[in-house]
This record gives C-alpha cells, sequence and structure tokens, in this order.
C-alpha cells in the first residue's frame, strides 16, 4: 500500500514528551472534546484541517491524535495524498489508549 500510515503507540509519546523531544501533536477532535479531555495538543477540528493546514509542520514529527485513533487516520491518509506529507504518526488508540495506559485521570467518553 503506497499510503502506508505509520503510528507511535501512547508510551512511545510519552517518552517523547519526557524526553523534551522537538514534535508537534495535533487533536483533531471537536471543540467540546478537546475541552472535556486533552494532553495539550494542538486543536485542529477533522473539518478544518485544510483550512489550517499550514500550520502542521513539514520539518519536524508530527503526531496526530483523536479519539481512538480513526479520525486522524483519516486525515493522515487524505494530508500524504493530497499534500506530500512524510513526516505524520497516528496516535494509537488515541486519548482513550492514553487514558488507559498513561494518565488514568484522563476522563474517558
Amino acid at each position: 500500500m503506497a499510503n502506508e500510515i505509520k503510528s507511535v503507540t501512547v508510551h512511545e509519546l510519552k517518552k517523547m514528551m519526557d524526553d523534551k523531544k522537538d514534535y508537534q501533536l495535533i487533536d483533531c477532535r471537536e471543540p467540546d472534546e478537546y475541552e472535556f479531555c486533552n494532553i495539550g495538543g494542538k486543536l485542529i477540528p477533522m473539518g478544518q484541517i485544510i483550512k489550517n493546514i499550514e500550520k502542521i509542520s513539514r520539518d519536524k514529527t508530527v503526531i496526530m491524535q483523536c479519539r481512538s485513533g480513526i479520525r486522524s487516520a483519516q486525515v493522515i491518509s487524505a494530508l500524504q495524498l493530497q499534500y506530500g506529507f512524510t513526516n505524520l504518526f497516528n496516535l494509537t488508540g488515541g486519548i482513550l489508549a492514553w487514558s488507559e495506559e498513561i494518565d488514568p485521570s484522563i476522563p474517558q467518553y
């Protein structure tokens, strides 16, 4: 498959955070979801991604995140196919996995 989606686990993301790596975390959920719980990503809702494409870095690792990993994978697929991004990674399991495996204080919905 030419448009393979790369991914990182919540444990890999946590290590990147702890190691102060240079990366961009984008949360493509809706504003009400973001207000309910988030892990500090930049909010760009899925429907607004194309309008805000200049806010997505092309020169460092960009991790896309949603609730479970489905919407972020769709966003990555579109950005890779239509805009030639090569630096995008999907957060496997999204914020649900973060809540289950990293920080149980993050509420699930």
